[in-house]
Protein backbone atom coordinates (compact mmCIF):
# COMPACT_ATOMS: atom_id res chain seq x y z
CA UNK A 1 0.00 0.00 0.00
CA UNK A 2 1.24 3.49 -0.85
CA UNK A 3 0.85 6.49 1.46
CA UNK A 4 -2.57 7.71 2.62
CA UNK A 5 -1.94 11.06 0.93
CA UNK A 6 -1.40 9.31 -2.41
CA UNK A 7 -4.86 7.74 -2.38
CA UNK A 8 -6.52 10.89 -1.02
CA UNK A 9 -4.93 13.01 -3.75
CA UNK A 10 -5.82 10.52 -6.47
CA UNK A 11 -9.48 10.54 -5.49
CA UNK A 12 -9.47 14.32 -5.13
CA UNK A 13 -8.03 14.71 -8.62
CA UNK A 14 -10.53 12.22 -10.04
CA UNK A 15 -13.42 14.22 -8.57
CA UNK A 16 -12.30 17.32 -10.45
CA UNK A 17 -12.45 15.47 -13.77
CA UNK A 18 -16.13 14.47 -13.60
CA UNK A 19 -19.13 16.69 -13.22
CA UNK A 20 -21.56 14.76 -11.06
CA UNK A 21 -23.20 11.47 -10.21
CA UNK A 22 -21.80 8.39 -8.48
CA UNK A 23 -18.58 6.60 -9.38
CA UNK A 24 -18.89 2.85 -8.85
CA UNK A 25 -15.67 0.87 -8.27
CA UNK A 26 -16.18 -2.88 -8.55
CA UNK A 27 -13.60 -4.80 -6.57
CA UNK A 28 -12.96 -8.40 -7.51
CA UNK A 29 -14.23 -11.57 -5.84
CA UNK A 30 -12.42 -14.80 -5.08
CA UNK A 31 -12.73 -17.10 -8.10
CA UNK A 32 -13.13 -20.84 -7.68
CA UNK A 33 -11.05 -23.16 -9.85
CA UNK A 34 -13.24 -26.25 -9.60
CA UNK A 35 -15.38 -25.54 -6.56
CA UNK A 36 -16.07 -22.47 -4.45
CA UNK A 37 -13.42 -22.87 -1.76
CA UNK A 38 -10.57 -24.00 -4.02
CA UNK A 39 -9.71 -20.62 -5.46
CA UNK A 40 -7.27 -19.09 -7.89
CA UNK A 41 -4.76 -16.67 -6.42
CA UNK A 42 -6.74 -13.51 -5.71
CA UNK A 43 -6.06 -10.46 -7.88
CA UNK A 44 -7.76 -7.18 -7.05
CA UNK A 45 -9.06 -4.92 -9.80
CA UNK A 46 -6.27 -2.51 -10.74
CA UNK A 47 -8.38 0.65 -10.82
CA UNK A 48 -9.77 -0.25 -7.39
CA UNK A 49 -6.18 -0.61 -6.19
CA UNK A 50 -5.17 2.68 -7.78
CA UNK A 51 -7.81 4.72 -5.94
CA UNK A 52 -8.44 2.67 -2.79
CA UNK A 53 -5.34 0.50 -2.35
CA UNK A 54 -7.04 -2.32 -0.45
CA UNK A 55 -6.07 -5.78 -1.68
CA UNK A 56 -9.04 -7.74 -0.38
CA UNK A 57 -11.86 -9.62 -2.06
CA UNK A 58 -15.57 -8.70 -2.04
CA UNK A 59 -15.22 -4.94 -1.69
CA UNK A 60 -17.02 -2.21 -3.60
CA UNK A 61 -16.49 1.54 -3.36
CA UNK A 62 -18.60 4.53 -4.28
CA UNK A 63 -17.64 8.16 -4.69
CA UNK A 64 -20.73 10.37 -4.60
CA UNK A 65 -19.66 13.45 -6.53
CA UNK A 66 -22.87 15.34 -5.76
CA UNK A 67 -22.66 14.93 -1.99
CA UNK A 68 -18.86 14.63 -1.62
CA UNK A 69 -18.99 11.18 -0.02
CA UNK A 70 -16.56 8.26 -0.26
CA UNK A 71 -17.97 4.96 0.96
CA UNK A 72 -16.43 1.50 1.13
CA UNK A 73 -18.78 -1.49 1.17
CA UNK A 74 -17.78 -4.90 2.52
CA UNK A 75 -18.42 -7.40 5.29
CA UNK A 76 -16.15 -8.09 8.21
CA UNK A 77 -15.09 -11.67 8.95
CA UNK A 78 -17.49 -13.88 10.86
CA UNK A 79 -16.30 -16.30 13.52
CA UNK A 80 -16.65 -19.10 10.97
CA UNK A 81 -14.33 -17.20 8.62
CA UNK A 82 -11.78 -16.65 11.38
CA UNK A 83 -11.73 -20.36 12.21
CA UNK A 84 -10.48 -21.08 8.69
CA UNK A 85 -8.45 -17.98 7.81
CA UNK A 86 -7.41 -16.54 11.16
CA UNK A 87 -8.11 -12.99 12.31
CA UNK A 88 -7.43 -10.16 9.87
CA UNK A 89 -7.34 -6.40 10.00
CA UNK A 90 -10.82 -4.89 9.97
CA UNK A 91 -12.06 -3.27 6.76
CA UNK A 92 -12.54 -0.02 8.68
CA UNK A 93 -8.88 -0.07 9.72
CA UNK A 94 -7.75 -0.67 6.15
CA UNK A 95 -10.07 2.07 4.95
CA UNK A 96 -8.55 4.54 7.41
CA UNK A 97 -5.10 3.86 5.96
CA UNK A 98 -6.27 5.15 2.57
CA UNK A 99 -8.30 8.05 3.95
CA UNK A 100 -11.81 6.56 3.72
CA UNK A 101 -13.85 7.15 6.86
CA UNK A 102 -17.23 5.71 5.90
CA UNK A 103 -17.59 1.91 5.74
CA UNK A 104 -20.88 0.07 5.29
CA UNK A 105 -21.89 -3.60 4.96
CA UNK A 106 -22.13 -4.98 1.44
CA UNK A 107 -25.92 -5.30 1.75
CA UNK A 108 -26.28 -1.51 2.01
CA UNK A 109 -25.01 -0.86 -1.49
CA UNK A 110 -28.08 -1.99 -3.40
CA UNK A 111 -30.40 0.43 -1.62
CA UNK A 112 -27.93 3.30 -2.00
CA UNK A 113 -27.76 2.80 -5.76
CA UNK A 114 -31.54 2.38 -6.01
CA UNK A 115 -32.00 5.66 -4.17
CA UNK A 116 -29.47 7.41 -6.40
CA UNK A 117 -31.21 6.24 -9.55
CA UNK A 118 -34.60 7.33 -8.20
CA UNK A 119 -33.18 10.82 -7.70
CA UNK A 120 -31.91 10.93 -11.27
CA UNK A 121 -28.23 10.60 -10.40
CA UNK A 122 -25.96 9.06 -13.01
CA UNK A 123 -24.06 5.97 -11.85
CA UNK A 124 -20.74 5.81 -13.68
CA UNK A 125 -19.03 2.43 -14.01
CA UNK A 126 -16.08 1.06 -15.94
CA UNK A 127 -16.24 -1.77 -18.51
CA UNK A 128 -16.75 -5.08 -16.69
CA UNK A 129 -14.49 -8.05 -17.40
CA UNK A 130 -15.47 -10.67 -14.81
CA UNK A 131 -18.69 -12.60 -14.64
CA UNK A 132 -19.60 -11.31 -11.20
CA UNK A 133 -19.24 -7.71 -12.42
CA UNK A 134 -21.89 -8.27 -15.08
CA UNK A 135 -24.22 -9.89 -12.55
CA UNK A 136 -23.80 -7.06 -10.04
CA UNK A 137 -24.51 -4.43 -12.68
CA UNK A 138 -27.61 -6.37 -13.66
CA UNK A 139 -28.79 -6.62 -10.05
CA UNK A 140 -28.02 -3.06 -8.98
CA UNK A 141 -28.49 -1.05 -12.18
CA UNK A 142 -30.76 -3.36 -14.23
CA UNK A 143 -28.24 -3.46 -17.08
CA UNK A 144 -28.43 -6.36 -19.51
CA UNK A 145 -25.03 -8.13 -19.36
CA UNK A 146 -24.88 -8.07 -23.17
CA UNK A 147 -25.03 -4.26 -23.05
CA UNK A 148 -22.83 -3.61 -20.01
CA UNK A 149 -19.61 -2.85 -21.87
CA UNK A 150 -21.18 -0.36 -24.27
CA UNK A 151 -23.01 1.35 -21.39
CA UNK A 152 -19.82 1.95 -19.41
CA UNK A 153 -19.12 5.60 -18.68
CA UNK A 154 -16.80 7.11 -21.29
CA UNK A 155 -16.13 10.15 -19.11
CA UNK A 156 -15.14 7.85 -16.22
CA UNK A 157 -12.89 5.80 -18.51
CA UNK A 158 -11.15 8.90 -19.87
CA UNK A 159 -10.67 10.34 -16.39
CA UNK A 160 -9.03 7.15 -15.12
CA UNK A 161 -6.81 6.85 -18.21
CA UNK A 162 -5.75 10.49 -17.86
CA UNK A 163 -4.38 9.68 -14.40
CA UNK A 164 -3.09 6.12 -14.58
CA UNK A 165 -1.13 6.81 -17.78
CA UNK A 166 1.35 9.03 -15.93
CA UNK A 167 3.49 7.19 -13.41
CA UNK A 168 4.67 9.04 -10.32
CA UNK A 169 8.12 8.56 -8.78
CA UNK A 170 6.77 6.11 -6.20
CA UNK A 171 5.04 4.12 -8.94
CA UNK A 172 8.19 4.03 -11.07
CA UNK A 173 10.16 2.80 -8.06
CA UNK A 174 7.64 -0.02 -7.57
CA UNK A 175 7.69 -0.90 -11.27
CA UNK A 176 11.49 -1.06 -11.13
CA UNK A 177 11.22 -3.59 -8.31
CA UNK A 178 9.07 -5.71 -10.61
CA UNK A 179 11.50 -5.31 -13.49
CA UNK A 180 14.47 -6.17 -11.26
CA UNK A 181 12.79 -9.42 -10.25
CA UNK A 182 11.92 -10.03 -13.90
CA UNK A 183 15.61 -9.63 -14.76
CA UNK A 184 16.50 -12.25 -12.14
CA UNK A 185 13.96 -14.60 -13.72
CA UNK A 186 15.46 -14.10 -17.17
CA UNK A 187 19.04 -14.49 -15.98
CA UNK A 188 18.05 -17.87 -14.57
CA UNK A 189 16.47 -18.78 -17.91
CA UNK A 190 19.48 -17.60 -19.90
CA UNK A 191 22.07 -19.32 -17.70
CA UNK A 192 20.38 -22.55 -16.68
CA UNK A 193 18.36 -23.69 -19.70
CA UNK A 194 19.82 -26.89 -21.12
CA UNK A 195 18.86 -29.45 -23.73
CA UNK A 196 16.65 -32.17 -22.29
CA UNK A 197 14.81 -29.86 -19.90
CA UNK A 198 11.12 -29.28 -20.52
CA UNK A 199 9.57 -25.89 -21.14
CA UNK A 200 7.38 -26.40 -18.07
CA UNK A 201 10.36 -27.26 -15.88
CA UNK A 202 12.10 -24.01 -16.77
CA UNK A 203 8.93 -21.94 -16.35
CA UNK A 204 8.43 -23.42 -12.89
CA UNK A 205 11.90 -22.29 -11.82
CA UNK A 206 11.16 -18.77 -13.01
CA UNK A 207 7.84 -18.53 -11.21
CA UNK A 208 9.53 -19.64 -7.99
CA UNK A 209 11.88 -16.64 -8.29
CA UNK A 210 8.93 -14.24 -8.61
CA UNK A 211 7.19 -15.77 -5.59
CA UNK A 212 10.42 -15.96 -3.62
CA UNK A 213 10.97 -12.23 -4.00
CA UNK A 214 7.60 -11.41 -2.46
CA UNK A 215 5.25 -11.19 -5.42
CA UNK A 216 4.20 -13.46 -8.25
CA UNK A 217 4.22 -13.54 -12.03
CA UNK A 218 2.44 -10.67 -13.79
CA UNK A 219 1.00 -12.99 -16.49
CA UNK A 220 1.34 -16.67 -17.42
CA UNK A 221 4.93 -17.32 -18.47
CA UNK A 222 5.52 -17.88 -22.18
CA UNK A 223 8.41 -20.37 -22.36
CA UNK A 224 8.67 -22.07 -25.71
CA UNK A 225 10.84 -23.40 -28.51
CA UNK A 226 8.01 -22.37 -30.84
CA UNK A 227 8.71 -18.67 -30.66
CA UNK A 228 6.60 -17.96 -33.72
CA UNK A 229 3.46 -18.61 -31.64
CA UNK A 230 2.99 -15.16 -30.15
CA UNK A 231 1.23 -15.98 -26.87
CA UNK A 232 1.45 -19.74 -26.52
CA UNK A 233 0.88 -21.13 -23.04
CA UNK A 234 1.65 -24.72 -23.99
CA UNK A 235 4.80 -25.90 -22.21
CA UNK A 236 4.87 -29.59 -22.99
CA UNK A 237 8.02 -29.93 -25.07
CA UNK A 238 11.53 -31.00 -24.20
CA UNK A 239 14.06 -28.63 -25.72
CA UNK A 240 16.90 -29.74 -27.97
CA UNK A 241 20.30 -28.49 -29.06
CA UNK A 242 20.09 -26.37 -32.18
CA UNK A 243 16.75 -24.87 -31.21
CA UNK A 244 16.09 -21.42 -29.80
CA UNK A 245 14.08 -20.89 -26.63
CA UNK A 246 11.95 -17.78 -26.15
CA UNK A 247 10.97 -16.60 -22.68
CA UNK A 248 8.39 -13.84 -22.21
CA UNK A 249 8.01 -13.45 -18.46
CA UNK A 250 7.50 -10.76 -15.86
CA UNK A 251 7.12 -10.38 -12.14
CA UNK A 252 4.43 -8.55 -10.21
CA UNK A 253 5.26 -6.98 -6.86
CA UNK A 254 3.20 -7.43 -3.72
CA UNK A 255 1.63 -4.06 -4.59
CA UNK A 256 0.77 -5.44 -8.05
CA UNK A 257 3.01 -3.32 -10.26
CA UNK A 258 4.30 -5.29 -13.22
CA UNK A 259 7.38 -6.09 -15.26
CA UNK A 260 7.40 -7.63 -18.75
CA UNK A 261 10.61 -8.78 -20.45
CA UNK A 262 11.45 -11.15 -23.29
CA UNK A 263 14.71 -12.78 -24.30
CA UNK A 264 15.50 -15.42 -26.92
CA UNK A 265 18.49 -17.72 -26.51
CA UNK A 266 20.17 -20.62 -28.28
CA UNK A 267 19.56 -23.90 -26.49
CA UNK A 268 23.21 -24.80 -27.02
CA UNK A 269 26.18 -22.57 -26.34
CA UNK A 270 25.83 -20.45 -29.47
CA UNK A 271 23.39 -19.34 -32.15
CA UNK A 272 23.66 -20.90 -35.57
CA UNK A 273 24.71 -18.52 -38.34
CA UNK A 274 21.15 -17.92 -39.52
CA UNK A 275 19.85 -17.60 -35.96
CA UNK A 276 22.54 -15.03 -35.23
CA UNK A 277 21.73 -13.00 -38.34
CA UNK A 278 18.01 -13.00 -37.61
CA UNK A 279 18.59 -12.16 -33.95
CA UNK A 280 20.72 -9.18 -34.93
CA UNK A 281 17.93 -7.91 -37.20
CA UNK A 282 15.53 -7.90 -34.25
CA UNK A 283 18.08 -6.32 -31.91
CA UNK A 284 18.85 -3.55 -34.42
CA UNK A 285 15.12 -2.86 -34.74
CA UNK A 286 14.69 -2.71 -30.99
CA UNK A 287 17.66 -0.40 -30.44
CA UNK A 288 16.43 1.96 -33.17
CA UNK A 289 12.94 1.98 -31.67
CA UNK A 290 14.17 2.66 -28.13
CA UNK A 291 16.37 5.50 -29.36
CA UNK A 292 13.34 7.07 -31.07
CA UNK A 293 11.11 7.05 -27.98
CA UNK A 294 10.79 10.55 -26.58
CA UNK A 295 8.02 13.04 -25.78
CA UNK A 296 5.91 14.11 -28.73
CA UNK A 297 6.76 11.13 -30.93
CA UNK A 298 3.84 9.00 -32.05
CA UNK A 299 4.45 5.43 -30.92
CA UNK A 300 2.69 4.43 -34.12
CA UNK A 301 5.64 5.98 -35.97
CA UNK A 302 8.11 4.13 -33.73
CA UNK A 303 6.31 0.91 -34.64
CA UNK A 304 6.71 1.81 -38.32
CA UNK A 305 10.42 2.54 -37.77
CA UNK A 306 10.95 -0.86 -36.14
CA UNK A 307 8.99 -2.53 -38.95
CA UNK A 308 11.20 -0.78 -41.50
CA UNK A 309 14.35 -2.05 -39.78
CA UNK A 310 12.93 -5.58 -39.81
CA UNK A 311 12.11 -5.34 -43.52
CA UNK A 312 15.59 -3.99 -44.27
CA UNK A 313 17.05 -6.97 -42.45
CA UNK A 314 14.83 -9.45 -44.24
CA UNK A 315 15.82 -7.87 -47.54
CA UNK A 316 19.46 -8.55 -46.67
CA UNK A 317 18.46 -12.15 -45.98
CA UNK A 318 16.94 -12.32 -49.49
CA UNK A 319 13.35 -12.75 -48.31
CA UNK A 320 12.14 -9.24 -49.17
CA UNK A 321 12.81 -7.54 -52.50
CA UNK A 322 12.11 -4.16 -54.04
CA UNK A 323 11.89 -0.76 -52.38
CA UNK A 324 11.69 -1.03 -48.59
CA UNK A 325 9.56 2.09 -48.08
CA UNK A 326 7.07 0.92 -50.69
CA UNK A 327 7.01 -2.56 -49.16
CA UNK A 328 6.21 -1.06 -45.76
CA UNK A 329 3.35 0.96 -47.24
CA UNK A 330 1.91 -2.34 -48.49
CA UNK A 331 2.34 -3.86 -44.98
CA UNK A 332 4.75 -6.55 -46.13
CA UNK A 333 6.21 -6.56 -42.61
CA UNK A 334 3.03 -8.15 -41.26
CA UNK A 335 4.08 -11.46 -42.79
CA UNK A 336 6.76 -11.79 -40.10
CA UNK A 337 5.85 -9.06 -37.56
CA UNK A 338 2.15 -9.55 -36.93
CA UNK A 339 1.83 -7.84 -33.55
CA UNK A 340 2.37 -4.38 -32.08
CA UNK A 341 5.71 -2.98 -30.94
CA UNK A 342 4.61 -2.40 -27.37
CA UNK A 343 2.02 -1.37 -24.80
CA UNK A 344 1.61 0.65 -21.63
CA UNK A 345 2.61 -1.07 -18.38
CA UNK A 346 1.82 -0.42 -14.73
CA UNK A 347 -0.69 -2.05 -12.39
CA UNK A 348 -1.62 -4.22 -15.38
CA UNK A 349 0.99 -5.75 -17.62
CA UNK A 350 -1.10 -4.42 -20.51
CA UNK A 351 -2.00 -1.36 -18.52
CA UNK A 352 -5.70 -0.48 -18.42
CA UNK A 353 -6.47 -2.79 -21.35
CA UNK A 354 -9.88 -3.55 -19.83
CA UNK A 355 -10.80 0.14 -20.27
CA UNK A 356 -10.41 -0.11 -24.04
CA UNK A 357 -7.34 0.21 -26.25
CA UNK A 358 -8.79 3.19 -28.14
CA UNK A 359 -8.95 5.19 -24.89
CA UNK A 360 -5.60 4.01 -23.50
CA UNK A 361 -3.37 3.79 -26.56
CA UNK A 362 -4.98 6.28 -28.91
CA UNK A 363 -6.85 9.61 -28.89
CA UNK A 364 -10.01 11.07 -30.37
CA UNK A 365 -7.89 12.31 -33.28
CA UNK A 366 -5.91 9.08 -33.71
CA UNK A 367 -8.03 6.00 -34.34
CA UNK A 368 -6.68 2.50 -33.80
CA UNK A 369 -6.09 0.64 -37.06
CA UNK A 370 -8.12 -2.34 -38.19
CA UNK A 371 -5.75 -3.85 -40.78
CA UNK A 372 -3.87 -7.09 -40.09
CA UNK A 373 -0.85 -6.32 -37.93
CA UNK A 374 -1.86 -2.74 -37.20
CA UNK A 375 -4.97 -3.85 -35.31
CA UNK A 376 -2.64 -5.50 -32.79
CA UNK A 377 -0.76 -2.27 -32.02
CA UNK A 378 -2.09 -1.46 -28.56
CA UNK A 379 -0.27 1.88 -28.30
CA UNK A 380 -0.13 4.48 -31.07
CA UNK A 381 -0.49 7.87 -29.39
CA UNK A 382 2.17 10.51 -28.83
CA UNK A 383 4.51 9.62 -25.98
CA UNK A 384 4.56 11.82 -22.89
CA UNK A 385 6.79 12.07 -19.80
CA UNK A 386 5.65 9.57 -17.19
CA UNK A 387 4.53 6.89 -19.63
CA UNK A 388 5.91 3.41 -18.91
CA UNK A 389 5.85 1.06 -21.87
CA UNK A 390 7.37 -1.97 -23.51
CA UNK A 391 9.39 -2.08 -26.72
CA UNK A 392 9.31 -5.59 -28.16
CA UNK A 393 9.96 -6.16 -31.87
CA UNK A 394 10.18 -9.68 -33.21
CA UNK A 395 10.42 -11.91 -36.24
CA UNK A 396 7.82 -14.67 -36.39
CA UNK A 397 7.91 -17.18 -39.26
CA UNK A 398 4.49 -18.82 -39.04
CA UNK A 399 4.22 -21.71 -41.54
CA UNK A 400 0.42 -21.50 -41.82
CA UNK A 401 0.56 -17.78 -42.56
CA UNK A 402 3.39 -18.24 -45.06
CA UNK A 403 1.41 -20.93 -46.86
CA UNK A 404 -1.68 -18.74 -47.03
CA UNK A 405 0.16 -15.72 -48.41
CA UNK A 406 2.02 -17.90 -50.90
CA UNK A 407 -1.19 -19.56 -52.10
CA UNK A 408 -2.69 -16.11 -52.68
CA UNK A 409 0.56 -14.87 -54.27
CA UNK A 410 0.16 -11.97 -51.87
CA UNK A 411 2.64 -9.10 -52.27
CA UNK A 412 4.75 -11.28 -54.56
CA UNK A 413 6.36 -8.12 -55.92
CA UNK A 414 8.04 -7.73 -52.52
CA UNK A 415 8.44 -11.31 -51.27
CA UNK A 416 10.80 -13.96 -52.57
CA UNK A 417 8.67 -16.97 -51.71
CA UNK A 418 11.30 -19.42 -52.91
CA UNK A 419 13.83 -17.96 -50.49
CA UNK A 420 11.22 -17.73 -47.75
CA UNK A 421 10.75 -21.52 -47.88
CA UNK A 422 14.23 -21.86 -46.37
CA UNK A 423 12.95 -20.08 -43.24
CA UNK A 424 9.52 -21.69 -42.79
CA UNK A 425 10.72 -23.76 -39.81
CA UNK A 426 12.83 -20.99 -38.29
CA UNK A 427 10.29 -20.29 -35.46
CA UNK A 428 10.59 -16.83 -33.89
CA UNK A 429 12.60 -14.26 -31.96
CA UNK A 430 11.45 -11.48 -29.65
CA UNK A 431 13.47 -9.03 -27.54
CA UNK A 432 11.57 -6.88 -25.03
CA UNK A 433 12.51 -4.20 -22.52
CA UNK A 434 10.58 -1.76 -20.34
CA UNK A 435 11.19 1.97 -20.42
CA UNK A 436 10.07 5.23 -18.87
CA UNK A 437 9.52 8.30 -21.02
CA UNK A 438 11.37 11.24 -19.46
CA UNK A 439 11.32 14.97 -20.20
CA UNK A 440 14.16 14.59 -22.71
CA UNK A 441 13.91 11.01 -23.94
CA UNK A 442 13.66 7.73 -22.08
CA UNK A 443 15.48 5.39 -19.76
CA UNK A 444 15.38 1.64 -19.46
CA UNK A 445 13.89 0.43 -16.21
CA UNK A 446 15.48 -2.07 -13.87
CA UNK A 447 18.82 -3.80 -13.76
CA UNK A 448 20.69 -4.49 -16.97
CA UNK A 449 19.71 -7.65 -18.82
CA UNK A 450 22.16 -8.48 -21.58
CA UNK A 451 20.93 -8.91 -25.13
CA UNK A 452 23.83 -8.63 -27.58
CA UNK A 453 24.73 -11.83 -29.41
CA UNK A 454 28.11 -11.97 -27.69
CA UNK A 455 26.69 -11.36 -24.21
CA UNK A 456 23.85 -13.85 -24.64
CA UNK A 457 26.28 -16.50 -25.84
CA UNK A 458 28.56 -15.58 -22.94
CA UNK A 459 25.83 -16.59 -20.50
CA UNK A 460 25.31 -19.84 -22.39
CA UNK A 461 28.92 -21.02 -22.21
Amino acid sequence: MLSKSTYLNRRLTLKTKLGGGLLLFLGNEESGMNYRDNVYSFRQDSTFLYYFGIDQASLTAVIDLDNDQEILFGDELTIDDIVWTGPKEAISEKAAKVGVTEVKPASALGSLLKDALSKGQTVHFLPPYRGEHYLKLQEWLHINPAEATQKASVSFIKAVVSMRSYKTEEEVAEIEKAVDTSVDMHLSFMRETRAGMTEKEIAGKLQSIAIGQGGDISYPIILTVNGEILHTHARDLAIRDGQMALCDAGAETAMHYCGDLTRTIPVGNAFTTIQKEMYQIVLDAQEAAIAACKPGILFKDVHKLASTKLVEGMKQMGVVKGDVAEAIEHDVHTLFFQCGLGHMMGLDVHDMENLGEQYVGYTDDLIKGTAFGWKSLRLGRALEPGFVLTVEPGLYLIPTLIDRWKAENKLAQFINYEKLELFRDFTGIRIEDNLLITETGNRLLGKELVKSVADVEGLRG
